[in-house]
């Protein structure tokens, strides 16, 4: 049977299944205006918050870099080797500056570092230590930085009586690569084990350096140590 031909005034009469897409959407916004602008709204104070974050992360980081160089260039003008009392103490103004007003600026966690090393100069290795706990915290898994800030903090409890953590602190080193951060740890653990009289561990943390680090500079005094 001949399929029956589709007049003009049929096609007049379903225009919906003929409608192009452009002319869909615009019905599909007529009917839905309400709901498109509620979403429109969403979008654009998504975006405005998007840009206003964006522009204050970076304003902060501006502000962080600049106060923490002020701070730096604060140390490098005493006049001996190492910077005197005001010169630290004007360095200390500024990294707290860093670390309390522009806590989200990437220069805040080398404040806090910065402002540990001030403490150990000063003594006060009770506070440095804990200042190098906040930097570690900040410190991503598996960053160079992460065995600087472990090396520092058993410095500062070596020197406050905590020998006992200096040596856990200096073994998580270790664990890490081969490096010049982990030469130090056992150059550290040894001289630790050393004052905790505990001179079998101290010489059999040598062995292994000398082992392992067959180029160190610091390899003679290892040896001779081992000699005696």
């Amino acid at each position: 049977m001949a399929k029956k031909k589709i007049s003009r005034k049929d096609l007049l009469k379903k225009p919906d299944e003929f409608l192009t897409f452009s002319e869909r959407a615009v019905i599909f916004a007529r009917d839905h205006a309400k709901t498109l602008k509620a979403v429109g709204v969403v979008l654009a104070a998504a975006v405005l918050i998007y840009l206003a974050l964006w522009g204050y992360f970076r304003y902060t980081n501006k502000k962080g870099l600049e106060t923490y160089n002020l701070a730096y260039y604060a140390l490098l003008k005493g006049k001996g080797a190492e910077p005197g009392k005001e010169e630290r103490k004007q360095a200390e103004e500024y990294f707290r500056k860093v670390m309390e007003d522009y806590g989200l600026s990437k220069a805040r966690r080398l404040a806090t570092a910065e402002l540990a090393s001030i403490r150990f100069q000063e003594g006060k290795y009770k506070e440095a230590a804990a200042l190098y706990r906040e930097f570690l915290e900040r410190v991503p898994e598996g960053s160079p930085y992460q065995a600087m800030g472990r090396l520092a903090l058993a410095a500062c409890q070596e020197a406050g009586g905590d020998v006992q953590g200096a040596v856990e602190t200096l073994k998580m080193i270790l664990s890490g690569p081969d490096d010049f951060f982990k030469e130090q740890a056992y150059l550290g653990l040894a001289r630790a084990y050393r004052l905790s009289k505990q001179e079998d561990k101290a010489r059999e943390i040598l062995k292994k350096y000398v082992e392992t680090f067959t180029d160190s500079p610091f390899l003679p005094m290892a040896k001779a140590y081992l000699e005696k």
